[in-house]
């Protein structure tokens, strides 16, 4: 991705989601002129999210969690499974990099060499302290609006999942589990969730 010096970005340590400030909406043309920083950078709704490089925990529950995807999903070819950072366009002044991406066979048109431009239908954040609120509310109620089929986060302190599932266009009140998981967008398909902690 092309990136090049932004006048307008902060400086100093990142210690929590930062709102960049900003006199007019962020675009996707801008956000490829983000320079690299070792932060993740998105965009919602036309506002630039910063946040740090998560830590060990956090990186390790998301590489038992990709293993696993790719192995229940991937190898049988029930869909592609990506994990951060890789772009997720999801309309204008959107542009977001969750922890982990599942694409169905059925939605593979959506995947690009360098984004996704459209709606995945599994999406997996991994709360740092640094994203709870974010995760929590700010980038649910943006998939819920995409049309997100199924959107997971994950509590690796705690070691449970919260599972959202759309309805009629909505999330309803989530599963939650530190057991198991039975995939929505795919039949016959539960993960152990005591291989992920």
């Amino acid at each position: 991705m092309l990136r090049c010096s932004n006048a307008s970005l902060l400086h100093g340590p990142m210690t929590a989601t930062t709102i960049r400030p900003r006199t007019r909406r962020w675009t996707y043309a801008d956000y490829c002129r983000i320079p690299p920083d070792r932060n993740r950078h998105e965009i919602i709704d036309g506002r630039h999210y910063v946040t740090p490089s998560p830590e060990r925990h956090h990186q390790e529950v998301l590489v038992n969690l990709v293993v696993w995807f790719s192995e229940h999903l991937k190898k049988p070819g029930l869909g592609h499974v990506l994990c951060a950072p890789m772009d997720v366009h999801l309309g204008r002044g959107s542009v977001v990099q969750p922890d982990i991406i599942v694409v169905g066979k059925a939605n593979r048109s959506i995947l690009g060499d360098k984004k996704l431009t459209g709606t995945p239908d599994l999406l997996v954040e991994i709360l740092s302290p640094s994203t709870r609120r974010y995760d929590r509310k700010i980038k649910l109620e943006r998939y819920e609006r995409a049309g997100v089929r199924e959107f997971w986060i994950v509590d690796p302190d705690a070691e449970l999942v919260e599972q959202f599932v759309l309805r009629k266009g909505r999330y309803g009140e989530p599963v939650v589990s530190g057991d198991s998981i039975r995939l929505r967008i795919v039949r016959g398909v539960s993960i152990d969730l005591a291989e992920i902690w």
